[in-house]
């Protein structure tokens, strides 16, 4: 662990180098999300209860969502560089290195952006997420599952430039599950939300873990856990084939 942890102070470093445009930065996304948070306060106002979701639901929603979703892009910010850095050739400084590249990657660059979104959502759990001992603990638990869902599907979606040679299927995935995450799941018609289930995991990233906090079930916390870790390990079998295929076929001496 000696090298992640020696890059995860190297981002850190640069990251509190400039104190000011962090803050800045932040605070900027906080202001969006809040405003969000507007949004929602606004529609229940009018619509009432929409198929099981009110406004406190989707507080918590957010909550999850803007605290996972903060920690990966803003703590892993490579999860979502990784099919960029395979086709500008920049992957080939990491496979220069005595480390493994998967873990120094991810921990290699913070972005101040995000570091907005974590603070945001654990300042709003604490307002209006009733934490009790019991719900904060089902709470951290549920983000640190949502986060290895977004973290695994990331890393999985962005490695399959290894075996396209380009496109757009990384970031297309990235604004697909973080958009479809900030809804109610149960607002889609059923065949999609088999979808956010299964292929793009957004209800495993969001209303699943929220629901938990207000409502223990020990099935759908199996079915959380089980996804956390089944996309954790498809996003390293992807990236660990992609890379064997990327380094034998001469990508050192690409332009």
């Amino acid at each position: 662990m000696g090298a992640p942890l020696a890059a995860l102070r190297g981002a850190v470093a640069e990251l509190l180098a400039n104190p000011r445009a962090l803050g800045l930065q932040a605070g900027i996304m906080a202001l969006n999300d809040g405003a969000w948070i507007g949004f929602w306060w606004v529609f229940f106002q009018r619509a009432g209860t929409v198929r099981g979701w009110d406004f406190d639901a989707v507080v918590l929603l957010w909550s999850v969502l803007t605290t996972a979703a903060g920690l990966v892009l803003g703590v892993l910010a490579n999860a979502r560089r990784i099919g960029q850095m395979v086709t500008d050739g920049s992957l080939d400084a990491v496979l220069a290195l005595p480390v493994r590249p998967l873990p120094w990657l991810l921990l290699r660059r913070i972005d101040g952006v995000f570091v907005g979104d974590a603070l945001f959502g654990l300042v709003l759990f604490a307002l209006a997420g009733d934490p009790t001992p019991a719900r904060a603990a089902r709470f951290a638990v549920g983000v640190v599952a949502a986060a290895a869902v977004l973290t695994g599907f990331l890393v999985a979606v962005e490695s399959l430039v290894f075996f396209s040679g380009g496109g757009r299927t990384g970031e297309l995935g990235f604004q697909a599950i973080v958009l479809l995450g900030s809804y109610p799941v149960d607002v889609f018609p059923a065949a999609l939300r088999v979808a956010l289930h299964t292929v793009v995991p957004a209800a495993f990233v969001a209303a699943v873990p929220a629901r938990l906090v207000d409502a223990p079930d020990a099935g759908a916390a199996a079915a959380l856990l089980t996804a956390a870790g089944g996309f954790a390990v498809l996003g390293w079998a992807l990236f660990t084939v992609g890379l064997r295929r990327y380094t034998s076929g001469s990508a050192w001496t690409r332009a």
